[in-house]
Parts: C-alpha cells; sequence; structure tokens
C-alpha cells in the first residue's frame, strides 16, 4: 500500500494498492494487442511437443537457483501454505506423487510433480501437456466471456463494459433495475457497489469501480446465491453455494443472539473460516431490510449482513453438489465444451440448484476461472467434502491410484 493511502472499506477484507491496482488495469489494455501476434504463435505455430521443454528444463534450473540459496525445494507442506496447496499436495500424497515447492521470497506457487518418471512443473495447479486452450486467454476476460457466452446461449446478465460517465449512464437507463457496477478487472468483489436503482446511486458506483479500473462493468443484478461449479476434463466435479455473512433465524432468538452463537463455532475459528463482522456494513445490511440486531427473525428465516462473500468478514459456503438439477450439470458442462479446457471454475448466480435455472429469474454465469480455488470442495463449512485435487491429478498423471 502506498504511504499516505487510507485502509479502504470496499477493499476489505484484504486491502490492495489503488495505484499498482489501477496502473496493472491500464497496461494490460494497452498491453493486449500487442501481445496478440505472440498468443498467435503459442496457439497456432507451436506443435504440442514443444510445450514439454517447461517440464523438461524448469526443475532443473530451480534446483540450481535453490542450490545457489536463491531460494529453496521444499518437500513438505508449511503452516503458511494456501488451502489450494494443502489440497493439492494431499491428494498427491495419498496417490504416491512425489511433490516439491520452489519457495523464494512471496513466491510459493511453482511445484515440481513425479510419477512414473514423469515430470511436471507447474503453476499453481498442474495441466495436461500441450497447448493453452485458446480459451484461457480471453476465460478470466468478463466482458470477453460474456460475448461467447451469449453466442453460445449460455445466461448472462445483461449489461456491458465502458470509460466514460456518460456511456455509463446512457447504458444505466436500457438496464432493468437494480444494477451493479464492478471494475472491469478484479476479484474478491473489491469495489464493487450492489442494489443500484437510482442515477445517483449509479454514479456513486460507477466512480466507486473507476478508483481499480478505467473501464467500468454495468449489469444488471442477478437474483439469489453465487454458486460455483468446478469442471475437471469438462466434467463437473463438485457445486458449493457461496454464501455471504449471514444468520438462520430460530423464530426465538435476536440477531444478535444468533451472531454470538455462531461465533462461538470453532470451526470460525481457524484460517479458513472467521466469525461473523457487525460493523457498520452489516448495520446497513440490516437497516436495508428494515431490521435491527434485536430483531427476532422468523424460524428459518435467512438473514444477510453483507452482500459480500469474502470469508474474512465471515462468510461462508456448503456443498451442493448432489442437489444440483440435471439441467443445471448440463449447462456447467457445456461451459466446459465450450471453453474446451481442463481446468475451470464457473460462478453462477440461481436461487436453487436443484430447479432447472431456464425456470428461474434473474438467473445467469457472471464469470470464469482458469486457476480455481478448488480447496473450496475440499474444506467446506457445511456439507460434504470433495476431492477436486484428485480428479486433476487423475487427469495429469491416470495411472496414479489412490490409496
Amino acid at each position: 500500500m502506498l504511504l499516505g493511502q487510507k485502509p479502504c472499506a470496499d477493499c476489505e477484507p484484504a486491502q490492495v494498492n489503488h495505484f499498482v491496482i489501477r496502473t496493472s488495469s491500464y497496461l494490460g489494455l494497452l498491453m493486449k494487442p500487442l501481445l496478440r501476434p505472440i498468443d498467435f504463435f503459442f496457439q497456432r505455430v507451436l506443435p504440442n511437443r514443444s510445450f514439454s521443454w517447461f517440464d523438461k528444463v524448469g526443475p532443473t534450473v530451480l534446483r540450481i537457483l535453490a542450490f545457489l540459496h536463491l531460494g529453496k525445494l521444499a518437500r513438505t507442506i508449511s503452516d503458511d501454505d494456501s488451502d489450494r496447496t494443502r489440497a493439492l499436495w494431499t491428494s498427491a500424497d495419498k496417490r504416491g506423487i512425489d511433490m516439491a515447492q520452489y519457495r523464494c521470497g512471496e513466491i510459493k506457487e511453482l511445484f515440481i510433480a513425479r510419477f512414473g518418471g514423469v515430470t511436471r512443473l507447474f503453476d499453481g495447479l498442474p495441466r495436461p501437456i500441450g497447448p493453452d486452450a485458446p480459451s484461457l486467454y480471453w476465460m478470466d476476460n468478463k466482458p470477453v466471456m460474456r460475448e461467447h457466452f451469449a453466442k453460445a446461449g449460455i445466461p448472462i446478465a445483461r449489461g456491458g463494459s465502458v470509460f466514460s460517465e456518460k456511456q455509463g449512464l446512457a447504458l444505466f437507463e436500457k438496464l432493468t433495475k437494480p444494477v451493479i457496477t464492478k471494475p472491469f478487472t478484479g476479484s474478491r468483489s473489491r469495489h464493487t457497489t450492489i442494489h443500484i436503482d437510482t442515477r445517483e446511486g449509479f454514479l456513486k458506483g460507477f466512480r466507486n469501480a473507476k478508483v481499480l479500473s478505467p473501464k467500468v462493468l454495468i449489469e444488471e443484478e442477478l437474483e439469489g446465491f453465487v454458486f460455483r461449479g468446478t469442471l475437471i476434463g469438462g466434467k463437473l466435479q463438485a457445486v458449493l453455494r457461496r454464501e455471504p455473512p449471514h444468520v438462520i433465524g430460530d423464530g426465538i432468538h435476536t440477531i444478535r443472539e444468533l451472531v454470538d452463537a455462531e461465533n462461538r463455532r470453532p470451526e470460525r475459528h481457524t484460517h479458513t473460516f472467521h466469525p461473523l463482522t457487525t460493523g457498520t456494513e452489516a448495520e446497513e445490511e440490516l437497516t436495508r431490510q428494515k431490521l435491527t440486531w434485536n430483531s427476532v427473525p422468523a424460524d428459518g428465516a435467512f438473514v444477510p449482513l453483507n452482500q459480500k462473500i469474502s470469508r474474512g468478514i465471515g462468510a461462508s459456503n456448503s456443498d451442493v453438489t448432489d442437489l444440483m438439477h440435471p439441467d443445471n450439470k448440463v449447462l456447467l458442462e457445456k461451459i466446459g465444451t465450450l471453453l474446451n479446457d481442463s481446468i475451470v471454475g464457473v460462478d453462477f448466480i440461481m436461487n436453487d440448484v436443484s430447479i432447472p435455472w431456464h425456470e428461474q429469474k434473474r438467473s445467469g454465469v457472471i464469470e470464469c476461472n482458469s486457476l480455481p480455488f478448488i480447496d473450496l470442495h475440499h474444506y467446506p463449512l457445511n456439507g460434504v467434502p470433495h476431492d477436486v485435487a484428485g480428479a486433476l491429478w487423475d487427469l495429469i498423471f491416470p495411472t496414479a491410484q489412490a490409496k
């Protein structure tokens, strides 16, 4: 964070440097056209076998760096490793896959995996040998993804991306309210504004998004929960419902009492899940629902305390894989076929995954991720864990068997 930048509520729970994020976003827009010839060369010109050099040369380079004390090769999981690394490594151990991790300062996502005489070097998550799928170059780009999905008949929120307030207001007037505004690039819902139904609210949300990005995404607000489906090799492996900080009413206790009870759960005092926060944003959300801390919600009532789904402020998740309606599974695997990539995380919004998506109003896909947090499925707060990392290893090393 730059000296003098105050903590930003719209970046919570993970603060970022506004100047750095905004500058990188500008550079991304400028550099992308210049990199297209290089992308074409790697996608269309080089044969599949040309991509194996990374696996052959890379591990030796890392060993030399470690020998020179420019980093080290770790052979076991460390306490500061991410849940994704932990899930990946645990599943590898079960299959007899030898893992090593290159660590140098903040670099902790480079891995060497060996099995059956084959060595793979990868960043974050392993992928099959061969050129990248063309979709990998636009999957994480929300506006481009929207264009591809719209042509394929995949449901998305109506909207678009603009540079100026004038363009934004023109688009805002055409959309069905409420709408949301968010930066063109970014994650963790930073500087995202929801429930916008007035011109004043739109301008506030637009300017908030511009803090991090030269372009702003404006979309109709979909209704329901955010779900994450993860596909490995085009097949749906697991689905998780991502829930904002909330309590469930019992018709007896106040919201304050329900929060206190939920925060006493041991699972909310780990590095994965955290206690429900009760600050200004929670009070504003209750006010929007015409509730107070002393209100007694009805039995089974879902009472959100925030609209963000960041675990740092108390968000939770629940496995709903077995509840998926066949039509919804078909939709996600259609996305897998369109993207034709080995690893895809799909975020979509709907009220109930047990009901076909086409029978639910304002449901749709909001984004895809080429480096998904597969650990979400391994460590849900509620429901059954799914070994998505194991499914990925089965794709990378088909002859490896879990013990």
